[in-house]
């Protein structure tokens, strides 16, 4: 695990530019943030990238018609915005026009999650996967670096059909290593372990091995499972580790209400019934702070996944 740190977003401006360096037909449309979604950074990378970016200005329901639009006409459309914009008021847009007909637009906000930080509540979208998830025909990665994130975009574009990508803004420390790669409905044992399962997507997955170090110093071994396809969710490797372990923790920076946990959970009530504690924001709205103050003040670092294994031990 590397020391360097980087936004998920960081990696959206730049991976566009190498889709479109490759020969991907990749579009962006912005609602007048594509300094902060860094897709300002793909319109400049080549001269013909800056006819490939159209900011509707603040009209976000506008930008998922756009895209769709530039979808039927052969291209691969990816939406900016703030997670709060692009995909609460826009959801009848993401909904009933490119969901229901199968569209290739790829809805790819930044700034989701406390990871806001001073912008506060108005602006955390806590809800954001819970919204994604629900939609037929929608599938949700949540990427947990930068390299993620960028493997995240290429598998996007080359999945037909409308795919929900999450992004932040704090900077992260990095998990993976650059050119990894992600599929639709895959995962990754980061850690092996017997004694607990602890199944994270997002910046929650660094916190999920910094406290698996913690347990592992007390003698519990904890598995880590990045579970970044959270729909369709990697089944299998989910109930192979909880069959194993016996005991989950589910940790996302997300309300526990309708997320990876509530994907988790819905699983084991079919499959698998498992003691599972979850990790996440309680049923509130943000606040303003600094992105480590959140983190602790939601309950959402390492410590928290550290209190909430060993209460299922």
């Amino acid at each position: 695990m590397a020391a360097e740190k980087k936004a998920t977003r960081a990696a959206f401006g730049a991976t566009l530019a190498e889709l479109a360096a490759a020969g991907v037909p990749v579009v962006a449309v912005d609602a007048d943030l594509s300094g902060s979604t860094t897709t300002k950074k793909f319109a400049g990378a080549a001269e013909e990238n800056a006819e490939r970016l159209f900011n509707v200005g603040i009209a976000e329901q506008n930008m998922i018609d756009v895209a769709a639009g530039l979808s039927l006409a052969g291209n691969v459309a990816f939406t900016g915005s703030f997670a709060v914009f692009g995909t609460g008021r826009v959801y009848d847009q993401i909904r009933n026009t490119v969901c229901y007909s199968k569209l290739n637009v790829k809805i790819a906000p930044t700034h989701a999650g406390v990871s806001v930080g001073p912008d506060g509540g108005s602006h955390q979208m806590l809800e954001d996967i819970a919204l994604m998830r629900v939609l037929p025909n929608m599938r949700v990665l949540v990427p947990a670096d930068y390299d993620a994130c960028a493997s995240a975009l290429k598998l996007a574009a080359a999945t037909p059909g409308p795919v929900y990508v999450r992004m932040g803004r704090a900077s992260v420390p990095c998990v993976y290593e650059p050119g990894c790669e992600l599929e639709i409905g895959g995962s990754r044992t980061l850690r092996e372990g017997g004694d607990v399962t602890i199944v994270a997507c997002g910046v929650e997955v660094n916190e999920a091995l910094i406290a698996a170090e913690q347990l592992a110093a007390e003698g519990i071994e904890a598995e880590v499972i990045d579970a970044y396809s959270v729909k369709p969710l990697d089944e299998a490797t989910i109930l192979a580790s909880a069959r194993k372990t016996g005991r989950v923790v589910v940790a996302e920076e997300h309300s526990v209400i309708g997320g990876l946990g509530s994907a988790v959970c819905e699983l084991f009530a079919e499959q698998l019934p498992t003691r599972t504690a979850l990790v996440g924001v309680r049923d509130e709205f943000g606040t303003s702070g600094e992105f480590e103050e959140l983190m602790r003040h939601f309950e959402l670092d390492a410590e928290a996944i550290v209190k909430a294994a060993k209460g299922l031990l």
